[in-house]
């Protein structure tokens, strides 16, 4: 059976596949909830009634949960909203599948320098609270970026960052029992 993207969010959060019905049930979680609403919007945004239907909703969660994601956003299934709380990611950045976002993170551009852009992240990634993650950086694959670090950099595969500025600790399993109900 084909699972649709929203049960593979929703499976992140409780390791089991639900039904539609049981998806609904779930979204009086305030993160599941805008998860939801963020999926339907990135399907329809290009339908000229649905998508400006659902971007009309998506908007009054953005304020409502302080979520500032867009549906143009390009996000991996299995995406996973650790905590209620500010969260900003920028339109233009990439997040890989099974990825965990903490509350307070900023995923955005920087305007100068080298490293103008935005960033992209892969698969299985772990990012704490109030991390800020800018420029046009690679994070790579199976990374842990801790707690209040600033990363402003590309990041190899398999390494924890941590600080600020940030410290790269080249790790095997990195995000080991992080990464909860990988799809």
């Amino acid at each position: 059976m084909g699972y649709t993207v929203i049960q593979k969010d929703f499976y992140r959060e409780s390791g089991k596949w639900l039904s539609s019905f049981e998806i609904w049930k779930k979204c009086i979680n305030p993160n599941l909830h805008f998860i939801y609403v963020l999926r339907k919007a990135q399907k329809y945004r290009n339908q000229p009634v649905l998508g400006i239907l659902w971007k009309f909703v998506l908007r009054h969660y953005q304020i409502k949960y302080g979520y500032q994601i867009y549906p143009e956003t390009e996000i991996g299934e299995g995406f996973y909203l650790g905590h209620w709380g500010s969260l900003v990611i920028n339109p233009k950045a990439k997040i890989g599948k099974n990825c965990n976002i903490a509350q307070g993170v900023t995923i955005g551009q920087q305007n100068r320098g080298k490293l103008q852009g935005f960033p992209t992240i892969s698969d299985e990634v772990w990012i704490g609270a109030n991390a800020v993650i800018v420029g046009g950086i690679t994070i790579g694959h199976n990374v842990l970026i801790a707690p209040n670090s600033y990363v402003n950099f590309d990041v190899p595969s398999n390494s924890v960052v941590v600080g600020n500025p940030g410290t790269v600790y080249p790790t095997e399993n990195a995000t080991e029992s992080y990464i909860n109900h990988k799809i």
